[in-house]
């Protein structure tokens, strides 16, 4: 199988106001696919020079190899949990968009193909289209705050999309804990996350148990 190193999830910039370390961490996983089917990624290469679409676990480093950027949608999971005893509220979770410009003119590979038409409801979304993006309960999921400890983490998944332009983002959670309060930026691996539109662009696919790219009609 070819699909890239493993990477390990990264962790989340730890800005507490008061220097000492947050009580908390949030592991993160930029290219966490709900399904291959519901994954495509732009990559500016052509199909003799990609190779095979990873499984779900080498994602990260299938597309930090090639530079890879998810395409339409990305789907962030974020581990969060407490480090010590007492608990820890997260007070919400905010969108920074750093950069926003024409979709990237790469070709766009489907990390499935052939799997059925289901589509699977996320808990939260962020429009990447929107004016001021915010993150958005999905399919009956409350919202923030919500409480974490050592022994009881929270995961959360958070689902961007874009449909008309290559955006550069990151996340900011803000928490409480006591008499004490901090933000979080979440990015991906220090980098902030990157999300392309896929329109117009040539898209491939990979047959199970195929062995080259080819080319989709659309």
């Amino acid at each position: 199988m070819s699909g890239g190193a493993t990477v390990a999830p990264d962790r989340a910039q730890d800005t507490a106001p008061d220097g000492a370390p947050a009580p908390l961490t949030v592991s993160v996983r930029a290219h966490a696919w709900k399904h291959p089917c519901d994954a495509s990624s732009l990559v500016d290469r052509p199909p003799t020079k990609v190779p095979q679409p990873p499984l779900p676990q080498d994602a990260q480093g299938w597309a930090s190899e090639l530079g890879a950027v998810p395409a339409g949608g990305q789907r962030v999971a974020l581990t969060v949990q407490g480090t010590g005893e007492q608990a820890v509220v997260i007070e919400s979770l905010y969108v920074r968009v750093i950069g926003a410009e024409a979709p990237l003119a790469w070709n766009a590979y489907a990390m499935g193909d052939g799997c059925g038409g289901g589509v699977a409801t996320r808990p939260f979304e962020v429009d990447l289209d929107a004016a001021r993006p915010t993150v958005v309960p999905k399919g009956g999921q409350r919202g923030f705050p919500y409480s974490v400890s050592r022994s009881d983490p929270e995961v959360l998944h958070i689902t961007a999309h874009t449909g008309s332009r290559y955006v550069r983002w990151y996340l900011e959670l803000q928490w409480s804990s006591g008499g004490r309060q901090g933000t979080m930026e979440i990015r991906d691996q220090s980098e902030p996350f990157r999300t392309s539109a896929m329109n117009g662009r040539p898209r491939y696919g990979f047959p199970l148990g195929g062995t080259t790219w080819f080319k989709r009609e659309e």
